[in-house]
């Protein structure tokens, strides 16, 4: 099998997060997979399972190092981009996955970006400050009281955490133990955090995000919590508005600075999402079984 290794949501190699993309694997089934996304051992994995276009897009699969999702961001866009450039071999301006969740179409633009539109928001329940906190390391006065703590989805639930301010950010310390209690048979079981700061100039918003149930400590760049982001945004009007046009920072913490780029509105009830970055190469090769 012939493999790709990328760098999405990144600015240059070795930050953002990475992804490893599988071509010519149609004789590969589900628990083969696995054991591969195992060995690679990155948030994802994806494989391309059929190099011809179906229903206008091509069939994804993706996989964590514990199971397989339905939907994940920055997959999305980097297997978009080994399609156009290694499958389609020419630079189109829409790529269609053909995902569990859905067709996720995928728009690139001359500037470099890619940018996905997600699924149409759904909210669940809000959780109980108190709870949260002590999940986080926390005292309960360290989360936002001006907006809720929620569930909401784009594609693959997450519980949204406001915080007040980045240094509160940077001091989070998960207690597993806590956080798997407080997920257990939940709905959204990553847990994303964020406050109304920027890591460096240029961002408006700094988020951490934690997929302890699916093998992922931390994530240093999360296309689908930060879609579940954007949507949380617009419906609280935590910019003033339903409107959200935002630059985002995650990663630092791990030494993998990621940019990713938010955008939302709400029309006739509905919100739009969409979440665009960056694809970097970084290498491919061949892969024996």
């Amino acid at each position: 099998m012939h493999f790709y290794f990328n760098d999405v949501f990144a600015r240059r190699k070795f930050a953002g997060n990475q992804l490893a993309t599988f071509l010519d694997c149609e004789g590969l089934d589900g628990e083969e997979m696995q054991k591969v996304a195992r060995e690679v051992n990155f948030s994802e994995t994806t494989f391309i399972t059929d190099r011809t276009e179906k229903n206008g897009g091509y069939d994804v699969r993706i996989f964590t190092p514990n199971r397989e999702v339905d939907f994940a961001g920055h997959p999305t866009l980097g297997t978009a981009d080994v399609i156009r450039r290694h499958v389609i071999g020419r630079e189109v301006d829409r790529v269609v996955l053909n995902l569990k969740v859905g067709q996720v179409p995928v728009d690139f633009t001359l500037d470099g970006m890619a940018w996905m539109r997600q699924m149409p928001p759904r909210f669940g329940k809000d959780l109980e400050r108190n709870m949260v906190a002590r999940a986080l390391g926390l005292k309960p006065d360290a989360i936002d009281a001006r907006w809720p703590i929620q569930e909401v989805s784009t594609g693959f639930p997450h519980v949204i955490v406001p915080l007040l301010g980045l240094r509160t950010l940077k001091r989070v310390k998960v207690d597993v133990d806590r956080y798997l209690e407080m997920v257990k048979g939940a709905w959204a079981e990553n847990v994303l955090i964020f406050c109304m700061e920027g890591q460096e100039e240029g961002q408006q918003i700094s988020v951490r995000v934690f997929p302890i149930s699916h093998g992922i400590p931390e994530d240093p760049a999360t296309g689908s919590g930060n879609g579940c982001l954007a949507a949380y945004l617009s419906k609280h009007r935590c910019l003033g508005s339903s409107d959200v046009d935002v630059h985002v920072g995650q990663g630092y913490e791990l030494g993998r600075p990621s940019s990713l780029y938010l955008k939302a509105s709400e029309a006739e009830g509905q919100i739009s999402v969409f979440v665009g970055g960056r694809v970097i190469p970084v290498c491919e090769g061949e892969w024996e079984l």
